[in-house]
């Protein structure tokens, strides 16, 4: 069963977030917290990979970047599909956090 965010926590969570997509320094005690919160929630892991993603490449500049993070589909700029023939599914979804990896 998924844990509800309390208003408090979800503010924090936010806060830490959007340093981290503006650059600004953030603790690692902060981005532990913000961590165990994205591995058990699929909202929170999304906001927390479009931080990462802002970090990286600044904002989206035309409206279908703009759509598609909004959608979160915009992958990270080095991102390599799976290869059956080279690698194994399952390494494959190792980094992945755990509420994906119970799918």
């Amino acid at each position: 069963m998924k844990e509800m965010l309390t208003p408090n926590t979800r503010l924090r969570l936010q806060d830490i977030i959007g340093r981290i997509a503006d650059s600004r320094p953030v603790s690692l005690r902060e981005r532990i917290y913000v961590q165990k919160f994205a591995d058990r929630d699929a909202s929170v892991w999304s906001w927390l990979r479009r931080a990462q993603r802002e970090q990286r490449r600044g904002e989206p500049e035309t409206d279908l970047e703009r759509f598609m993070d909004q959608m979160d589909l915009m992958g990270s700029i080095d991102f390599k599909g799976f290869d059956s023939n080279r690698e194994d599914l399952g390494d494959w979804f190792s980094g992945a956090p755990g509420w994906l990896k119970r799918s």
